[in-house]
């Protein structure tokens, strides 16, 4: 069981991160998430679902209450840790994703306490994601994809979708990060993209990309 613990916590942690924009989860979703194969994909949910981890329905995968637990304290560990590389050891946004999924499953329930503390108890990760506490308890906003704001439309951005680096390098260097005011300016028809104001300078943003960034 301890020798399967990391992959069960990734497994619960890919689904629990999918189950906020789709739900149930498919496992087709799930595998290509996880960059795994859809037949490995569906033995192991099998598994999670004998261990009471998450139910199957007709449509999908989603976390039992149990699962969901487990979820929450696997992502806890996760966004303390990408703090922890950012804010302490100089790691840039776009770097830390990986090195935080090697952590998330090394870190004790008192290193985890200690870390919060040195990092002045941090409410979100270094892409905007709100950080459980100790309980599982997760303040939620209301928040939208920059892709459906309409011409003239202003939001405040939240949060960054956090695991693809050259997507992140990419909206840094067009200053998209939380916290900034964006603009939309123009959305061009049938699909096409948006034209954004961000610090008095404008871009096109495809819609894709343009759904990755969540505003308020």
């Amino acid at each position: 069981m301890k020798a399967d613990t990391p992959r069960i916590e990734e497994y619960l942690e890919s689904i629990y991160k999918l189950q906020q924009d789709e739900h149930p989860v498919s496992t087709s979703r799930l595998a290509e998430h996880l960059k795994l194969s859809a037949p490995s994909v569906s033995e192991m949910t099998k598994k999670l679902a004998q261990k009471k981890l998450v139910n199957h329905t007709e449509k999908g995968i989603c976390l039992t209450q149990e699962g969901n637990r487990i979820a929450k304290k696997v992502i806890r560990r996760h966004r303390l840790s990408e703090r922890l590389l950012t804010d302490i050891l100089g790691f840039r946004w776009d770097e830390v994703h990986d090195e935080a999924c090697r952590l998330e499953h090394a870190i004790s329930p008192e290193m985890e306490k200690h870390i919060e503390e040195s990092l002045g108890n941090p409410k979100t990760c270094p892409h905007g994601f709100p950080i459980p506490d100790e309980n599982g308890v997760i303040v939620k906003e209301k928040l939208r994809p920059l892709s459906e704001l309409k011409a003239r439309d202003k939001g405040i951005i939240v949060s960054v979708f956090e695991e693809d680096p050259k997507m992140l390098q990419y909206l840094a260097s067009l200053g998209l990060i939380p916290e900034v005011c964006v603009k939309v300016e123009e959305v061009a028809p049938f699909g096409g993209p948006l034209i954004v104001c961000v610090s008095g300078s404008r871009y096109a943003l495809g819609r894709e990309v343009a759904s990755k960034i969540k505003v308020k």
